[in-house]
C-alpha cells in the first residue's frame, strides 16, 4: 500500500509521523472520508471545501487544496481498487506536549483502503450521551473521535452499525459518523445544522435531491417516525430496519426507497456534484 505523507508517496511500513504530532497527543486535526469507485473520488470538491472549513474552525493553517488533490490522485493511482475509502488527515503537526500548538507545519496524510458495498438495510441504537451543539468543535470534522468510538462500540454490542445522539436540548442530532433522516406524515425531515450535527456531504445532497426539510425534532420522534434512514459517504442513503430492537416493518418505505433511487441516479450522473 502507498500512502501520501507530507509531500510524497511512501510505502505503508515507512509512512511514519512523530509521536509528538499534535494529532496524536491531543486529537488536534481534521479529516475527510471519501468514497472512491474505480479510483475516482465522489464529491471531492465538497469534501475539500469542508476540510478547509474544519481546519479554519480548529485554527489550523489553511490547507493547500491543490496539494491535497494531487495527493488524492497519486494515492488512488498507486492503489487500484474497485471500491475504496479515501482518508485525508490534516493535523497540527509536531508540537510540545500539552494543548499548546507548536510552530511546525501541519501534517498531511492521504491513504486508501478497501471498502465494501453497504447492506441494503441496517440497525441502529440510541445512546444516553449528548452532542454539545454549542461546543468549540460543533460542526467540525475533527480527529477527536473517542466519543464516537465509545458509542459505536455500544452499537456493535447490540448488533447495530450506528448509534444516534441527541443534543443538549434533547433534540435529535446525528450518528457517530452519519446524519439521520425521518419520515413523518409522508414528509422527509432531517435535523438542522444548528442542532450540532455535522454538515454531511451526503446529507446536503439528499436534502437538495430528495427535498428534505430541516426541522428541529425531539429525540422521541424516532418512536413515531414512519421511516428512518442514515446517510454518509460510505453508506450513501441506507434504510434503517431496526431501532433499539424495534423493527420498522417494510423498510425501506416508499419515501426512503425514492431517496435511495434518486441518490444513486444523481451521483452516478455527476461524480463531483
Amino acid at each position: 500500500m502507498k500512502i501520501w505523507l507530507d509531500g510524497g508517496l511512501r510505502d505503508a511500513h515507512s509512512a511514519h509521523i512523530s509521536v509528538l504530532d499534535h494529532g496524536l497527543t491531543t486529537g488536534d486535526g481534521v479529516f475527510e472520508t471519501i468514497k472512491t469507485t474505480e479510483g475516482v473520488p465522489f464529491a471531492l470538491t465538497r469534501h475539500l471545501d469542508r476540510l478547509a472549513t474544519s481546519a479554519r474552525g480548529l485554527g489550523l493553517p489553511e490547507p493547500d487544496l491543490d496539494e491535497v488533490r494531487r495527493a488524492c490522485a497519486a494515492v488512488t493511482s498507486a492503489n487500484p481498487m474497485r471500491r475504496g475509502r479515501l482518508r485525508i488527515t490534516y493535523t497540527g503537526g509536531l508540537s510540545p506536549l500539552g494543548s499548546d500548538r507548536g510552530e511546525a507545519t501541519p501534517t498531511l496524510v492521504v491513504a486508501l483502503g478497501e471498502a465494501s458495498r453497504r447492506p441494503d438495510t441496517t440497525s441502529v441504537i440510541t445512546v444516553p450521551w449528548t452532542r454539545n451543539e454549542r461546543g468549540a468543535l460543533a460542526g467540525l470534522k475533527t480527529t477527536s473521535y473517542a466519543e464516537n468510538v465509545v458509542a459505536l462500540a455500544r452499537a456493535r454490542q447490540q448488533a447495530a452499525t450506528e448509534a444516534l445522539f441527541a443534543n443538549t436540548h434533547g433534540q435529535l442530532c446525528e450518528g457517530t459518523g452519519s446524519n439521520v433522516f425521518v419520515v413523518l406524515d409522508g414528509e422527509l425531515h432531517t435535523p438542522p445544522l444548528s442542532s450540532g450535527c455535522l454538515a454531511g456531504i451526503t446529507r446536503a445532497l439528499t436534502v437538495e435531491w430528495a427535498g428534505a426539510r430541516e426541522t428541529e425534532m425531539p429525540m422521541d420522534v424516532l418512536e413515531r417516525a414512519e421511516e428512518i434512514f442514515v446517510t454518509s459517504s460510505l453508506r450513501d442513503v441506507q434504510p434503517v430496519a431496526r431501532l433499539d430492537g424495534r423493527t420498522l416493518p417494510g423498510a425501506p418505505g416508499p419515501v426512503t426507497a425514492k431517496a435511495v433511487r434518486v441518490f444513486e441516479e444523481r451521483s452516478a450522473a455527476d461524480i463531483d456534484p
